[in-house]
């Protein structure tokens, strides 16, 4: 499939009330408004095409950048071209995307993650805590966890939107799978306050770090 038909396609299977929510949930960029069950049959039909994905990200356009998450070859990217991508997002469900289905996929995960740890980028700083919060829900070895948690009560409070959102998943995670040291990250996630006003649908699980930990626990011990 050209890009031209693409977006083509893209635009005509546009809705007001999806653009109408991902404006609420921050997309400021050019957008169709697509269903995302629409772009995943749209990407089974394309199955994938690793050219026409970096094309789609291109654009900048939200709609393009979820479908090309969909078709892109997460091994067909070296570091650096990854490193380009996560910097030219701008929508964090988009972030998320490419996090789960590209960089948890790639072999250089590892050497990013501590990279982006250390930026000044909101975005790469997300991917990076993004990582991060993976690796000590299921592979915590190596990492200093007292470490996160310092930088976590340091930086939390003041932190970007895009990243302060997976260091609280961080601090969740800790909280949740790590009993030892779920005290302080209770008690940081209190002092914080980041979240606690976050609105919920009814059966959704707060965001903010205390009630997350505690709902977890819960059904962990059930």
């Amino acid at each position: 499939m050209k890009l031209a038909d693409a977006l083509k396609k893209l635009k005509s299977l546009g809705h007001a009330s999806v653009r109408a929510h991902n404006t609420k949930f921050g997309a400021t960029g050019e957008q169709f408004g697509v269903k995302m069950g629409d772009i995943r049959a749209l990407a089974k039909t394309i199955k994938t095409d690793h050219a026409l994905a970096l094309a789609l990200w291109k654009t900048g356009n939200v709609d393009a950048q979820f479908l090309a998450v969909l078709v892109m070859v997460p091994k067909n990217l070296s570091a650096e071209e990854l490193d380009a991508l996560v910097r030219t997002t701008s929508f964090a469900h988009v972030a998320d995307w490419f996090s789960s289905y590209v960089l948890k996929e790639h072999p250089e995960r590892e050497e990013l993650r501590v990279r982006w740890m250390a930026s000044d980028d909101p975005w790469a700083a997300r991917a990076g805590w993004g990582l991060t919060s993976t690796r000590v829900a299921k592979d915590p070895k190596g990492l200093d966890l007292k470490a996160l948690l310092d930088r976590i009560e340091a930086e939390m409070g003041t932190a970007p939107e895009p990243t302060q959102w997976t260091m609280n998943a961080v601090l969740a995670n800790i909280g949740i799978h790590h009993p030892k040291l779920r005290k302080r990250a209770l008690a940081i996630g209190e002092k914080l306050g980041v979240y606690r006003d976050y609105p919920c649908s009814k059966g959704c699980t707060s965001p903010f770090a205390p009630i997350w930990i505690a709902e977890m626990v819960r059904r962990q011990e059930a």
